[in-house]
């Protein structure tokens, strides 16, 4: 076998190699992302059993308690929201003094 030849069988080794370690890696991770969106897609399911749960559970006897839970869940949600956007906008005033 000439020099030439070998360089170029040597060439495509390292290239079939490369493609093999790579397609490995990427396997490895699409594995590793499958297996996280299995765990929020079983958060959800869970998170929404509860949910109908809770709303099967309702009657005209507790429908007002109800309420006033979910609206109380709803302001701390707003006021969370209104706490994030205050700090984010006094980091952008911090930044520009």
């Amino acid at each position: 076998m000439s020099r030439t030849n070998t360089r170029w069988v040597f060439a495509m080794v390292i290239v079939i190699l490369g493609f093999i370690i790579g397609i490995y890696l990427q396997d490895l991770k699409h594995q590793e992302s499958t297996k996280a969106a299995w765990e929020a897609n079983r958060f959800n399911v869970a998170r929404f059993n509860k949910i109908m749960r809770f709303t099967g559970e309702m009657n005209e006897s507790n429908w007002s308690y109800m309420r006033d839970s979910i609206g109380q869940q709803l302001d701390s949600l707003m006021i969370l929201r209104f706490r994030k956007e205050v700090d984010s906008l006094n980091a952008i005033k911090k930044k520009d003094k």
